[in-house]
Protein backbone atom coordinates (compact mmCIF):
# COMPACT_ATOMS: atom_id res chain seq x y z
CA UNK A 1 0.00 0.00 0.00
CA UNK A 2 1.57 3.06 -1.04
CA UNK A 3 1.90 5.82 2.08
CA UNK A 4 0.86 8.82 0.04
CA UNK A 5 -2.58 7.05 -0.17
CA UNK A 6 -3.17 7.29 3.35
CA UNK A 7 -4.31 11.33 3.53
CA UNK A 8 -4.78 10.91 7.39
CA UNK A 9 -1.49 9.15 8.07
CA UNK A 10 0.18 11.87 5.08
CA UNK A 11 -2.02 14.84 7.33
CA UNK A 12 -0.44 14.30 10.60
CA UNK A 13 2.99 13.30 9.13
CA UNK A 14 3.07 16.88 7.83
CA UNK A 15 1.64 18.22 10.98
CA UNK A 16 4.01 17.33 13.36
CA UNK A 17 6.78 17.42 10.97
CA UNK A 18 6.22 21.02 11.45
CA UNK A 19 4.55 21.60 14.45
CA UNK A 20 6.92 24.36 15.61
CA UNK A 21 5.93 26.51 13.05
CA UNK A 22 1.77 25.41 13.64
CA UNK A 23 2.24 26.75 16.59
CA UNK A 24 4.06 30.44 15.60
CA UNK A 25 1.87 31.52 12.93
CA UNK A 26 -1.25 30.09 15.25
CA UNK A 27 0.35 32.14 18.38
CA UNK A 28 1.03 35.25 16.01
CA UNK A 29 -2.84 34.95 14.31
CA UNK A 30 -3.71 34.02 18.71
CA UNK A 31 -1.89 37.28 19.59
CA UNK A 32 -3.50 39.80 16.92
CA UNK A 33 -7.25 38.23 17.20
CA UNK A 34 -7.04 39.09 21.13
CA UNK A 35 -5.21 42.57 19.95
CA UNK A 36 -8.13 43.53 17.43
CA UNK A 37 -10.44 44.07 20.31
CA UNK A 38 -9.03 46.80 21.81
CA UNK A 39 -6.87 48.24 18.64
CA UNK A 40 -10.15 48.81 16.14
CA UNK A 41 -12.24 51.84 16.69
CA UNK A 42 -15.73 51.25 18.30
CA UNK A 43 -18.95 51.33 16.71
CA UNK A 44 -22.48 51.71 18.41
CA UNK A 45 -25.61 50.74 16.18
CA UNK A 46 -28.38 53.51 17.24
CA UNK A 47 -31.63 51.86 16.33
CA UNK A 48 -34.82 53.28 15.72
CA UNK A 49 -38.59 52.71 13.70
CA UNK A 50 -40.72 54.80 12.16
CA UNK A 51 -44.39 53.84 11.15
CA UNK A 52 -46.56 55.03 8.48
CA UNK A 53 -50.10 54.19 9.12
CA UNK A 54 -51.60 55.31 6.34
CA UNK A 55 -52.05 58.19 3.19
CA UNK A 56 -53.95 61.27 4.02
CA UNK A 57 -56.18 62.49 0.95
CA UNK A 58 -56.08 66.14 -0.49
CA UNK A 59 -56.68 68.73 2.34
CA UNK A 60 -58.39 70.85 -0.61
CA UNK A 61 -61.69 70.06 -0.18
CA UNK A 62 -63.62 72.81 1.44
CA UNK A 63 -66.52 70.20 2.09
CA UNK A 64 -64.91 68.69 4.50
CA UNK A 65 -63.00 69.44 7.92
CA UNK A 66 -59.88 68.13 8.77
CA UNK A 67 -60.28 66.27 11.64
CA UNK A 68 -60.62 62.76 13.36
CA UNK A 69 -64.26 61.87 12.30
CA UNK A 70 -63.82 62.59 8.74
CA UNK A 71 -60.20 62.95 7.53
CA UNK A 72 -59.92 60.16 4.75
CA UNK A 73 -56.75 57.67 5.23
CA UNK A 74 -55.77 55.27 2.29
CA UNK A 75 -53.12 52.57 3.35
CA UNK A 76 -49.83 53.02 1.63
CA UNK A 77 -48.38 51.77 -1.14
CA UNK A 78 -44.52 50.84 -1.98
CA UNK A 79 -44.05 53.85 -3.70
CA UNK A 80 -44.76 56.05 -0.44
CA UNK A 81 -42.94 54.09 1.64
CA UNK A 82 -39.79 54.06 -0.70
CA UNK A 83 -40.72 58.06 -0.56
CA UNK A 84 -40.70 58.43 3.40
CA UNK A 85 -37.47 57.11 3.39
CA UNK A 86 -36.01 59.41 1.06
CA UNK A 87 -36.86 61.94 3.30
CA UNK A 88 -35.05 60.27 6.00
CA UNK A 89 -32.39 59.63 3.72
CA UNK A 90 -32.13 63.56 1.78
CA UNK A 91 -28.75 65.11 2.40
CA UNK A 92 -30.36 68.17 2.92
CA UNK A 93 -32.30 66.52 6.44
CA UNK A 94 -29.25 65.56 7.78
CA UNK A 95 -27.26 68.60 7.13
CA UNK A 96 -30.12 70.45 8.79
CA UNK A 97 -29.97 68.17 11.89
CA UNK A 98 -26.15 68.17 11.95
CA UNK A 99 -25.82 71.56 11.99
CA UNK A 100 -28.56 72.51 14.29
CA UNK A 101 -26.45 69.87 16.58
CA UNK A 102 -23.54 71.59 16.30
CA UNK A 103 -25.13 74.67 16.85
CA UNK A 104 -26.20 73.57 20.31
CA UNK A 105 -22.94 71.88 20.51
CA UNK A 106 -24.19 68.14 20.84
CA UNK A 107 -22.37 67.07 17.96
CA UNK A 108 -19.01 67.27 18.53
CA UNK A 109 -16.94 64.60 15.98
CA UNK A 110 -13.87 63.05 17.95
CA UNK A 111 -10.21 64.49 17.53
CA UNK A 112 -9.22 61.87 14.90
CA UNK A 113 -11.90 62.26 13.13
CA UNK A 114 -11.74 65.73 13.27
CA UNK A 115 -8.16 65.72 11.79
CA UNK A 116 -9.23 63.54 9.34
CA UNK A 117 -12.43 65.87 8.33
CA UNK A 118 -10.25 69.20 7.69
CA UNK A 119 -6.83 67.56 6.40
CA UNK A 120 -8.45 67.27 3.04
CA UNK A 121 -9.64 70.57 2.61
CA UNK A 122 -6.13 71.48 3.59
CA UNK A 123 -4.45 69.46 1.07
CA UNK A 124 -6.73 70.84 -1.80
CA UNK A 125 -6.25 74.58 -0.74
CA UNK A 126 -9.97 75.58 -0.08
CA UNK A 127 -9.84 76.09 3.38
CA UNK A 128 -12.68 79.04 4.30
CA UNK A 129 -10.00 81.39 4.95
CA UNK A 130 -7.80 80.88 1.70
CA UNK A 131 -10.79 80.86 -0.54
CA UNK A 132 -12.04 84.39 1.32
CA UNK A 133 -8.88 85.97 1.62
CA UNK A 134 -7.64 85.18 -1.05
CA UNK A 135 -9.19 83.68 -4.02
CA UNK A 136 -12.16 85.33 -3.75
CA UNK A 137 -10.73 88.84 -3.46
CA UNK A 138 -8.76 87.84 -6.39
CA UNK A 139 -11.77 86.95 -8.55
CA UNK A 140 -13.52 90.29 -7.70
CA UNK A 141 -10.33 92.34 -8.67
CA UNK A 142 -10.78 90.28 -12.50
CA UNK A 143 -14.26 90.67 -12.52
CA UNK A 144 -15.20 87.16 -11.81
CA UNK A 145 -18.17 86.12 -9.85
CA UNK A 146 -16.85 84.79 -6.26
CA UNK A 147 -17.39 81.52 -4.80
CA UNK A 148 -19.56 80.77 -1.95
CA UNK A 149 -17.63 80.18 1.40
CA UNK A 150 -18.82 76.74 2.33
CA UNK A 151 -18.44 74.56 6.12
CA UNK A 152 -16.34 72.03 4.24
CA UNK A 153 -16.34 69.90 7.92
CA UNK A 154 -20.31 70.71 8.15
CA UNK A 155 -20.25 68.61 4.57
CA UNK A 156 -17.87 65.87 5.76
CA UNK A 157 -19.39 65.10 8.31
CA UNK A 158 -22.86 65.27 6.36
CA UNK A 159 -21.46 62.69 4.13
CA UNK A 160 -20.13 60.65 6.69
CA UNK A 161 -23.32 60.82 8.64
CA UNK A 162 -25.19 59.45 4.94
CA UNK A 163 -22.78 56.88 5.06
CA UNK A 164 -23.48 55.35 8.23
CA UNK A 165 -26.74 56.22 8.19
CA UNK A 166 -28.82 52.92 6.98
CA UNK A 167 -32.37 53.46 6.17
CA UNK A 168 -34.87 50.56 4.98
CA UNK A 169 -38.52 49.48 4.09
CA UNK A 170 -39.08 46.26 6.66
CA UNK A 171 -40.65 44.23 3.84
CA UNK A 172 -44.32 43.13 3.65
CA UNK A 173 -44.98 46.10 6.26
CA UNK A 174 -45.09 50.43 6.63
CA UNK A 175 -42.47 50.51 9.27
CA UNK A 176 -39.25 52.21 8.15
CA UNK A 177 -36.04 51.14 9.91
CA UNK A 178 -33.63 53.67 10.75
CA UNK A 179 -29.57 52.17 11.34
CA UNK A 180 -26.94 54.70 12.46
CA UNK A 181 -23.19 53.80 13.47
CA UNK A 182 -21.29 56.00 15.17
CA UNK A 183 -18.46 56.15 17.68
CA UNK A 184 -20.09 58.23 20.62
CA UNK A 185 -23.51 56.50 21.49
CA UNK A 186 -24.82 59.59 22.99
CA UNK A 187 -24.14 62.18 20.36
CA UNK A 188 -25.23 59.39 17.96
CA UNK A 189 -28.79 58.35 19.90
CA UNK A 190 -29.18 62.61 19.91
CA UNK A 191 -28.62 62.83 16.39
CA UNK A 192 -31.07 60.05 15.34
CA UNK A 193 -33.45 61.94 17.48
CA UNK A 194 -33.21 64.78 15.91
CA UNK A 195 -33.09 63.48 12.52
CA UNK A 196 -36.78 61.58 13.50
CA UNK A 197 -37.67 65.04 15.00
CA UNK A 198 -37.01 67.06 11.48
CA UNK A 199 -38.57 64.33 9.26
CA UNK A 200 -41.55 64.79 11.08
CA UNK A 201 -41.60 68.59 10.78
CA UNK A 202 -40.77 68.15 7.15
CA UNK A 203 -42.96 65.80 5.59
CA UNK A 204 -45.77 67.75 7.83
CA UNK A 205 -44.24 71.18 5.92
CA UNK A 206 -44.98 68.80 2.63
CA UNK A 207 -48.50 67.72 3.55
CA UNK A 208 -49.91 70.99 5.02
CA UNK A 209 -50.87 74.07 3.10
CA UNK A 210 -50.15 76.48 5.41
CA UNK A 211 -51.04 80.09 4.33
CA UNK A 212 -49.94 83.27 5.85
CA UNK A 213 -52.07 85.87 7.20
CA UNK A 214 -51.88 88.45 4.42
CA UNK A 215 -52.59 85.87 1.91
CA UNK A 216 -55.64 85.24 3.90
CA UNK A 217 -56.88 88.41 4.28
CA UNK A 218 -56.05 89.55 0.81
CA UNK A 219 -58.30 86.70 -0.02
CA UNK A 220 -61.13 87.77 2.21
CA UNK A 221 -60.84 91.42 1.40
CA UNK A 222 -61.55 89.99 -2.37
CA UNK A 223 -64.35 87.43 -1.91
CA UNK A 224 -66.43 90.19 -0.23
CA UNK A 225 -65.80 92.93 -2.95
CA UNK A 226 -66.91 90.07 -5.45
CA UNK A 227 -69.70 88.67 -3.07
CA UNK A 228 -71.12 91.78 -2.66
CA UNK A 229 -70.98 92.53 -6.40
CA UNK A 230 -72.78 89.40 -7.31
CA UNK A 231 -75.11 90.22 -4.63
CA UNK A 232 -75.93 93.23 -5.78
CA UNK A 233 -76.40 92.19 -9.60
CA UNK A 234 -78.78 89.68 -8.17
CA UNK A 235 -81.16 91.82 -6.45
CA UNK A 236 -80.97 94.13 -9.30
CA UNK A 237 -82.28 91.27 -11.63
CA UNK A 238 -84.98 90.46 -9.03
CA UNK A 239 -86.08 94.03 -8.46
CA UNK A 240 -86.25 95.01 -12.43
CA UNK A 241 -88.32 91.50 -12.75
CA UNK A 242 -90.67 92.20 -10.08
CA UNK A 243 -89.89 88.83 -8.21
CA UNK A 244 -88.89 87.62 -5.12
CA UNK A 245 -88.84 83.79 -6.20
CA UNK A 246 -88.94 83.70 -10.16
CA UNK A 247 -88.71 79.38 -9.49
CA UNK A 248 -92.13 79.98 -7.24
CA UNK A 249 -93.65 82.54 -9.14
CA UNK A 250 -93.18 80.36 -12.52
CA UNK A 251 -94.69 77.49 -10.93
CA UNK A 252 -98.09 79.76 -10.21
CA UNK A 253 -98.11 81.11 -13.65
CA UNK A 254 -97.71 77.40 -15.20
CA UNK A 255 -100.77 76.65 -12.89
CA UNK A 256 -102.71 79.82 -14.10
CA UNK A 257 -102.07 78.75 -17.70
CA UNK A 258 -103.27 75.70 -17.28
CA UNK A 259 -106.48 76.73 -15.38
CA UNK A 260 -106.82 79.16 -18.15
CA UNK A 261 -106.12 76.89 -21.41
CA UNK A 262 -109.23 74.59 -20.10
CA UNK A 263 -111.57 77.32 -19.63
CA UNK A 264 -110.40 78.76 -23.33
CA UNK A 265 -110.95 75.22 -24.37
CA UNK A 266 -114.82 75.48 -23.42
CA UNK A 267 -115.37 78.78 -24.19
CA UNK A 268 -114.32 77.65 -27.97
CA UNK A 269 -116.01 74.95 -27.92
CA UNK A 270 -119.38 77.07 -26.64
CA UNK A 271 -118.43 79.48 -29.28
CA UNK A 272 -118.48 77.29 -32.02
CA UNK A 273 -121.79 75.48 -31.11
CA UNK A 274 -123.04 78.30 -30.34
CA UNK A 275 -122.06 80.08 -33.85
CA UNK A 276 -123.55 77.10 -35.52
CA UNK A 277 -127.04 77.01 -33.67
CA UNK A 278 -127.47 81.16 -34.45
CA UNK A 279 -127.21 80.03 -38.52
CA UNK A 280 -129.16 77.34 -38.30
CA UNK A 281 -131.97 79.88 -36.74
CA UNK A 282 -131.49 82.87 -38.93
CA UNK A 283 -131.64 80.45 -41.53
CA UNK A 284 -135.01 79.04 -39.91
CA UNK A 285 -136.53 82.90 -39.03
CA UNK A 286 -136.03 83.71 -43.03
CA UNK A 287 -137.68 80.60 -43.57
CA UNK A 288 -140.84 80.97 -41.59
CA UNK A 289 -141.03 84.60 -42.70
CA UNK A 290 -141.51 83.13 -46.04
CA UNK A 291 -143.91 80.74 -44.78
CA UNK A 292 -147.62 80.04 -45.57
CA UNK A 293 -150.45 80.71 -43.43
CA UNK A 294 -150.93 76.77 -42.23
CA UNK A 295 -146.89 77.02 -41.69
CA UNK A 296 -147.64 76.89 -37.82
CA UNK A 297 -144.49 75.06 -36.70
CA UNK A 298 -140.90 76.07 -35.91
CA UNK A 299 -137.62 73.95 -36.25
CA UNK A 300 -136.50 75.26 -33.25
CA UNK A 301 -137.80 74.99 -29.42
CA UNK A 302 -135.10 77.48 -27.50
CA UNK A 303 -134.13 74.78 -24.65
CA UNK A 304 -130.92 75.97 -22.73
CA UNK A 305 -129.46 72.54 -21.08
CA UNK A 306 -127.02 73.69 -18.32
CA UNK A 307 -125.49 70.78 -16.75
CA UNK A 308 -127.32 68.28 -18.35
CA UNK A 309 -130.42 70.00 -16.93
CA UNK A 310 -133.18 71.60 -19.97
CA UNK A 311 -134.51 74.69 -19.33
CA UNK A 312 -137.55 75.91 -21.89
CA UNK A 313 -138.15 78.94 -23.27
CA UNK A 314 -141.83 79.18 -21.77
CA UNK A 315 -142.75 82.67 -23.60
CA UNK A 316 -141.71 80.98 -27.05
CA UNK A 317 -143.71 77.58 -25.47
CA UNK A 318 -146.48 79.49 -24.93
CA UNK A 319 -146.77 81.40 -28.24
CA UNK A 320 -145.78 78.25 -30.20
CA UNK A 321 -148.66 76.39 -28.49
CA UNK A 322 -151.27 79.60 -29.47
CA UNK A 323 -150.37 79.92 -32.66
CA UNK A 324 -150.67 76.11 -33.00
CA UNK A 325 -154.05 75.90 -31.41
CA UNK A 326 -155.39 78.98 -34.04
CA UNK A 327 -153.94 77.21 -37.16
CA UNK A 328 -155.97 74.21 -36.05
CA UNK A 329 -158.90 75.95 -35.43
CA UNK A 330 -158.48 77.35 -38.75
CA UNK A 331 -158.13 74.17 -40.75
CA UNK A 332 -161.07 73.01 -39.11
CA UNK A 333 -163.25 75.85 -39.75
CA UNK A 334 -162.28 76.37 -43.23
CA UNK A 335 -164.01 72.75 -43.80
CA UNK A 336 -167.34 74.25 -42.41
CA UNK A 337 -167.26 78.07 -43.46
CA UNK A 338 -166.16 79.92 -46.80
CA UNK A 339 -162.26 81.24 -46.82
CA UNK A 340 -164.00 84.63 -47.53
CA UNK A 341 -166.40 84.22 -44.50
CA UNK A 342 -166.33 86.70 -41.64
CA UNK A 343 -164.92 84.21 -39.23
CA UNK A 344 -162.47 83.34 -41.84
CA UNK A 345 -160.79 86.23 -42.19
CA UNK A 346 -161.20 87.40 -38.14
CA UNK A 347 -159.34 83.93 -37.31
CA UNK A 348 -156.53 84.42 -40.28
CA UNK A 349 -156.36 87.93 -39.06
CA UNK A 350 -155.55 86.54 -34.96
CA UNK A 351 -153.16 83.77 -36.89
CA UNK A 352 -151.06 86.55 -38.69
CA UNK A 353 -151.05 88.63 -35.62
CA UNK A 354 -149.95 85.81 -33.35
CA UNK A 355 -147.72 84.65 -35.86
CA UNK A 356 -145.84 88.12 -36.21
CA UNK A 357 -145.50 88.28 -32.61
CA UNK A 358 -143.74 85.09 -32.74
CA UNK A 359 -141.68 85.80 -35.25
CA UNK A 360 -140.50 89.13 -33.49
CA UNK A 361 -140.11 87.43 -30.31
CA UNK A 362 -137.88 84.78 -32.15
CA UNK A 363 -136.12 87.71 -33.66
CA UNK A 364 -135.23 89.16 -30.25
CA UNK A 365 -134.33 85.82 -28.92
CA UNK A 366 -131.71 85.48 -31.85
CA UNK A 367 -130.70 88.88 -31.21
CA UNK A 368 -129.56 87.41 -27.37
CA UNK A 369 -127.41 84.73 -29.03
CA UNK A 370 -125.92 87.20 -30.70
CA UNK A 371 -124.77 89.22 -28.70
CA UNK A 372 -124.15 86.20 -25.92
CA UNK A 373 -121.87 84.91 -28.99
CA UNK A 374 -119.90 88.10 -28.67
CA UNK A 375 -119.84 88.10 -25.48
CA UNK A 376 -118.03 84.43 -25.36
CA UNK A 377 -116.18 85.60 -28.49
CA UNK A 378 -114.52 88.55 -26.45
CA UNK A 379 -114.05 86.27 -23.29
CA UNK A 380 -112.36 84.20 -25.42
CA UNK A 381 -110.15 87.01 -26.70
CA UNK A 382 -109.15 88.14 -23.19
CA UNK A 383 -108.72 84.68 -21.86
CA UNK A 384 -106.35 84.61 -25.29
CA UNK A 385 -104.40 87.28 -24.03
CA UNK A 386 -104.07 86.04 -20.56
CA UNK A 387 -102.57 82.93 -21.53
CA UNK A 388 -100.25 85.20 -23.63
CA UNK A 389 -98.77 87.16 -21.03
CA UNK A 390 -98.69 84.90 -18.93
CA UNK A 391 -96.11 82.66 -21.44
CA UNK A 392 -94.58 86.64 -21.71
CA UNK A 393 -93.98 86.69 -18.16
CA UNK A 394 -92.92 82.71 -17.50
CA UNK A 395 -90.43 83.83 -20.71
CA UNK A 396 -89.08 86.56 -18.82
CA UNK A 397 -88.60 84.59 -15.98
CA UNK A 398 -87.13 82.31 -17.18
CA UNK A 399 -84.52 84.40 -18.15
CA UNK A 400 -83.83 85.97 -15.09
CA UNK A 401 -83.90 82.16 -13.80
CA UNK A 402 -80.93 81.23 -16.03
CA UNK A 403 -79.40 84.32 -14.97
CA UNK A 404 -79.76 84.09 -11.25
CA UNK A 405 -78.82 80.63 -12.08
CA UNK A 406 -74.97 81.26 -13.30
CA UNK A 407 -74.78 84.22 -10.47
CA UNK A 408 -75.83 81.16 -8.19
CA UNK A 409 -73.17 79.36 -9.33
CA UNK A 410 -70.19 81.50 -9.46
CA UNK A 411 -71.41 82.15 -5.58
CA UNK A 412 -71.22 78.79 -4.68
CA UNK A 413 -68.07 78.52 -6.63
CA UNK A 414 -66.75 81.52 -4.34
CA UNK A 415 -67.95 79.98 -1.43
CA UNK A 416 -65.94 77.22 -1.80
CA UNK A 417 -63.11 78.58 -2.47
CA UNK A 418 -63.23 81.13 0.46
CA UNK A 419 -63.93 78.21 2.81
CA UNK A 420 -61.09 76.15 1.22
CA UNK A 421 -59.00 79.51 2.38
CA UNK A 422 -60.63 80.04 5.78
CA UNK A 423 -60.25 76.31 6.32
CA UNK A 424 -56.29 75.92 5.36
CA UNK A 425 -55.82 78.89 7.19
CA UNK A 426 -57.52 77.77 10.15
CA UNK A 427 -55.10 74.84 9.38
CA UNK A 428 -52.00 76.38 9.72
CA UNK A 429 -53.22 78.90 12.41
CA UNK A 430 -54.08 76.23 14.88
CA UNK A 431 -52.14 74.73 17.77
CA UNK A 432 -51.38 71.06 16.10
CA UNK A 433 -48.78 69.17 17.56
CA UNK A 434 -46.74 66.69 15.11
CA UNK A 435 -48.09 63.26 16.95
CA UNK A 436 -51.63 64.82 16.64
CA UNK A 437 -54.42 62.64 15.10
CA UNK A 438 -53.93 63.88 11.96
CA UNK A 439 -50.25 62.95 11.47
CA UNK A 440 -50.20 59.48 9.58
CA UNK A 441 -46.50 58.54 10.68
CA UNK A 442 -45.23 58.19 13.94
CA UNK A 443 -42.04 56.71 15.80
CA UNK A 444 -42.77 53.42 16.18
CA UNK A 445 -39.40 52.81 17.96
CA UNK A 446 -37.85 55.80 19.44
CA UNK A 447 -33.73 55.92 19.68
CA UNK A 448 -32.21 54.72 22.65
CA UNK A 449 -28.48 55.14 23.80
CA UNK A 450 -27.05 51.29 23.30
CA UNK A 451 -24.33 50.22 26.42
CA UNK A 452 -22.47 47.39 23.92
CA UNK A 453 -20.44 48.30 20.68
CA UNK A 454 -21.70 46.82 18.02
CA UNK A 455 -18.38 46.29 16.50
CA UNK A 456 -15.98 45.14 17.36
CA UNK A 457 -17.39 41.72 19.11
CA UNK A 458 -14.54 40.41 20.51
CA UNK A 459 -17.16 37.09 21.03
CA UNK A 460 -16.87 37.01 17.48
CA UNK A 461 -13.77 38.30 16.48
CA UNK A 462 -11.34 35.89 18.88
CA UNK A 463 -12.69 32.71 17.98
CA UNK A 464 -12.95 33.33 14.08
CA UNK A 465 -9.58 34.51 14.15
CA UNK A 466 -8.08 31.98 16.03
CA UNK A 467 -9.75 29.26 13.50
CA UNK A 468 -8.49 31.51 10.77
CA UNK A 469 -4.98 31.11 12.79
CA UNK A 470 -5.04 27.56 12.84
CA UNK A 471 -6.08 26.80 8.90
CA UNK A 472 -3.53 29.99 8.05
CA UNK A 473 -0.38 28.04 9.81
CA UNK A 474 -2.05 24.45 8.00
CA UNK A 475 -1.70 26.18 4.41
CA UNK A 476 1.46 27.58 4.80
CA UNK A 477 2.69 24.03 6.23
CA UNK A 478 1.03 22.23 3.26
CA UNK A 479 2.91 25.08 0.75
CA UNK A 480 5.95 24.85 2.53
CA UNK A 481 5.94 20.25 2.31
CA UNK A 482 4.50 21.15 -1.60
CA UNK A 483 8.14 23.24 -2.35
CA UNK A 484 10.26 20.71 -0.10
CA UNK A 485 11.26 17.73 -2.48
CA UNK A 486 13.83 15.89 0.15
CA UNK A 487 12.60 12.78 1.17
CA UNK A 488 10.71 12.73 4.41
CA UNK A 489 10.37 8.21 4.81
CA UNK A 490 11.85 4.82 2.95
CA UNK A 491 8.89 4.66 0.81
CA UNK A 492 9.73 7.92 -0.81
CA UNK A 493 13.09 6.01 -1.98
CA UNK A 494 11.44 3.41 -3.55
CA UNK A 495 8.85 5.03 -5.57
CA UNK A 496 10.95 7.96 -7.01
CA UNK A 497 14.12 5.82 -7.41
CA UNK A 498 13.28 2.84 -7.67
CA UNK A 499 15.72 1.13 -5.20
CA UNK A 500 15.30 -1.34 -2.67
CA UNK A 501 15.75 0.45 1.34
CA UNK A 502 18.58 -1.93 2.95
CA UNK A 503 18.23 0.02 6.22
CA UNK A 504 16.82 2.61 8.15
CA UNK A 505 18.46 4.60 11.30
CA UNK A 506 16.17 6.16 13.55
CA UNK A 507 17.36 9.57 15.03
CA UNK A 508 17.88 8.47 18.80
CA UNK A 509 18.20 12.06 19.79
CA UNK A 510 15.44 12.53 23.01
CA UNK A 511 13.44 15.90 22.92
CA UNK A 512 14.14 18.03 25.84
CA UNK A 513 11.49 18.28 28.46
CA UNK A 514 10.28 21.24 29.36
CA UNK A 515 11.65 22.34 32.54
CA UNK A 516 9.65 24.90 33.65
CA UNK A 517 6.23 24.55 35.60
CA UNK A 518 3.44 24.26 33.85
CA UNK A 519 1.10 27.08 32.90
CA UNK A 520 3.75 29.36 33.15
CA UNK A 521 5.60 32.37 31.28
CA UNK A 522 8.74 30.31 30.65
CA UNK A 523 6.60 27.40 30.30
CA UNK A 524 5.07 28.69 27.67
CA UNK A 525 8.14 30.34 25.94
CA UNK A 526 10.03 27.02 25.69
CA UNK A 527 7.01 25.56 24.46
CA UNK A 528 6.87 27.95 21.91
CA UNK A 529 10.80 27.78 21.17
CA UNK A 530 10.32 23.81 20.70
Amino acid sequence: MNPKENYLHEFFRIFFANKQLVKRVFLIFAVIALLLPLVLKQSFDITAQVIVQSKKLSQGDATTSLNQENASFIPPSLADMETESNILRSPALIRQTISELRDKGEYTPSPGMLSKLVSEPLKRFVTTPLREYVINPAKSALGMETDPVRDTVLDSLTQEAIDKLKVETLPGSNVISIVYSFGDPAQGTKFVAALLQNYLVSRQELQSIDLPQSFYETKKQQYEVRLDGLEGNRLTLLEAIGSSDPKEEITFRLNAINTEEQALNLYQDRLLQSQRWLDYLKSSLAAANNSKLNDYTFPYTFTTTVDNVAFEDREIKQMGEALTTQVSRYMNDLAVFQPSSEPMLLTREQISRTRQQFLKVVSNRIQERTSDLAIVSSVIAQKTARIADFKNRIHQLQVTQSKLRQMDTEIDALHAAFGTYAQRFAESSSARTLDNDLSNARVLSPPFEPTAPAFPKPFLIIPFGLFTGLLLAIALVYVREFFDHRFKHPAQITHELGLPVLLVINEQAIEPTNPHRNWTVPSFVHWVRN
